[in-house]
């Protein structure tokens, strides 16, 4: 008896230390690729879009095999819509998962906090949805963009403004009071002035603001024909809902590629009109610069059955991954320094249309910025159209 036990002792121990050294070559086997989004806190739904598209992603990307015969791992961290714990997602990634190459934080004011890190560490980001201009300027050789700024955006959106009947002739503003706000009204602002438009008044709100009525109060009155919003899905959703109650007058506009999502189950009052800047429209796939790439993303996502309009930010996630898989391709190895090096050389077909960077920041310490293409859609009584 004594034999016997020993002996399955021995071959228990053998068993699970195989086990142990399967679970380690698996491992070993996988390229790490580290995600930094907000899936819980005040832009939740923004951040779980973002994510899921790069879950996707990877999906598509390991059924084909994966890259330098490896398959990829998404490592996915919640940033809690709050710049301190982006930072400690950043360093727990980096220190304790050993990526060596990341995609984040969603917002300007979450990536801003990062971005010392990357730099401490030399590990690559590809920024997908902050637009703040500081992003790609402040010298910091490790950010990738592929989101468009918000002067590339406020650029966009006035080659479109002989579109609009009535004309805009004066603007109002309400932005979140963040980076990303503010930096996106300066910008507009500047635009709107230099084709001789006239600047109104301007209002913010806190980032967990869930009540824009005072806002929107002090709004009313001021002789605006149009108002620019920019904040995420929730205060976008709040405050289209809560502009219709108060029967304000202005073209409501909203920018950053965010869409209110609920107003298509729920719609706001009947009649009510906005519009929205979008950088990719799953309304109108054909139109997209590359229909079968954006095909391909719209199919995964209807697989999974997650909100149809979330796919104007999931594509993000989707985009941002195809180009951190094929930086690993060119680099041939999954090196940071490599990695960083190889996002220079990629040249993309992706569901918003071209990807590949141009230098932005001081000679020596230039940030990538990719330059999106931008949609117009209309919202109202629960239906888009497509401008």
């Amino acid at each position: 008896m004594w034999i016997r036990t020993k002996t399955w002792v021995a071959i228990a121990g053998v068993t699970a230390l195989t086990a142990l050294t399967a679970v380690s070559a698996h491992a070993q086997d996988t390229i790490k690729i580290g995600i930094s989004e907000p899936l819980t806190g005040a832009v939740a739904a923004s951040g779980n879009y973002v994510t899921n598209g790069a879950r996707i992603a990877a999906e598509v990307i390991n059924r084909k095999g994966g890259v330098l015969g490896r398959q990829i791992e998404l490592v996915i961290e919640d940033n809690k819509s709050n710049p301190r714990e982006a930072v400690n997602s950043v360093e727990k990634l980096i220190l304790k998962d050993k990526v060596p190459v990341m995609m984040g934080a969603w917002s300007s004011t979450f990536t801003l906090a990062v971005m010392p890190k990357l730099m401490e560490y030399g590990v690559p980001m590809v920024v997908e949805t902050a637009s703040s201009g500081k992003i790609t300027t402040s010298g910091n050789p490790w950010i990738f963009r592929t989101s468009p700024t918000s002067a590339m955006e406020a650029m966009a959106f006035g080659k479109q403004l002989a579109s609009f009947s009535p004309s805009i002739k004066k603007v109002d503003f309400l932005s979140v009071n963040n980076d990303w706000g503010l930096g996106a009204a300066a910008e507009f602002k500047k635009m709107l002035e230099a084709k001789g438009i006239t600047v109104g008044r301007t209002e913010t709100m806190a980032p967990d603001a869930t009540d824009l009525s005072a806002q929107l109060a002090a709004l009313k009155g001021t002789g605006s024909d149009t108002l620019i919003v920019t904040s995420g899905i929730e205060q976008l959703t709040l405050a289209i809902r809560q502009a219709g109650e108060q029967r304000l007058g202005q073209r409501l506009i909203t920018t950053g590629g965010s869409f209110p999502e609920p107003l298509l189950k729920t719609p706001g009052p009947k009649g009510y009109a906005s519009q929205h800047l979008l950088f990719f429209a799953p309304w109108a796939v054909e139109r997209a610069k590359y229909p079968d790439v954006a095909k391909e993303f719209v199919d995964g996502w209807n697989a999974r059955k997650l909100d149809f309009a979330g796919q104007t930010e999931g594509f993000r996630g989707y985009d941002a991954i195809l180009t951190i898989a094929e930086a690993i391709k060119i680099a041939g190895k999954a090196e940071p320094g490599a990695i960083r090096d190889a996002l220079w050389k990629v040249k993309l077909k992706g569901v918003n249309g071209d990807i590949g960077f141009v230098k932005e920041g001081p000679a020596g310490q230039e940030s990538g910025q990719a330059e999106p293409n931008i949609y117009v859609v209309e919202l109202k009584d629960g239906a888009v159209t497509v401008k």
